[in-house]
């Protein structure tokens, strides 16, 4: 099926990974950015942040990043300021961040990657650590 649907993935990450199973369990080839290679643009990310209803402090990951040594949980930081730490720390954007007709969603838990899909699961799917999603008949179970 041919379908516009970006994931801003992390292969490293297991909620980047069960999100684009699901979005492929719907048989959907997505367009798949590594945003640690290949990071949004400043204005992309901005508006990315607008669609998806969130502010930047929404999308910024704490773990595993240089969050606490850049002084990011300074709630009197800027947005701007916390973009252009995205921008110089590409780790610091949260994943997976989603694409779709639909909307644009940060996907954690990553099951709610299915509200953007236009087509439903085509049978049963269960994360990576065993948590079912979708039962056989491609209903969320969840």
């Amino acid at each position: 099926m041919t379908t516009d649907i970006i994931i801003y993935h992390n292969p490293e990450c297991g909620t980047s990974r069960n999100a684009l199973a699901m979005i492929r369990n719907a048989g959907i080839e997505p367009h798949v950015i590594e945003y640690l290679k290949t990071p949004p643009s400043r204005d992309l990310l901005i508006e990315l942040i607008g669609r998806a209803g969130i502010s930047p402090r929404d999308l910024l990951r704490e773990k595993g990043t240089p969050f606490a040594d850049l002084g990011l949980a300074d709630i009197s930081l800027s947005d701007d300021a916390l973009v252009d730490a995205m921008m110089a720390h590409p780790i610091l954007i949260n994943r997976p961040l989603v694409v779709s007709a639909l909307g644009v969603k940060l996907c954690r838990p990553s099951e709610a990657v299915l509200d953007l899909l236009p087509t439903a699961q085509l049978g049963a799917f269960a994360k990576e650590d065993g948590e079912q999603i979708v039962d056989a008949s491609g209903e969320r179970v969840v």
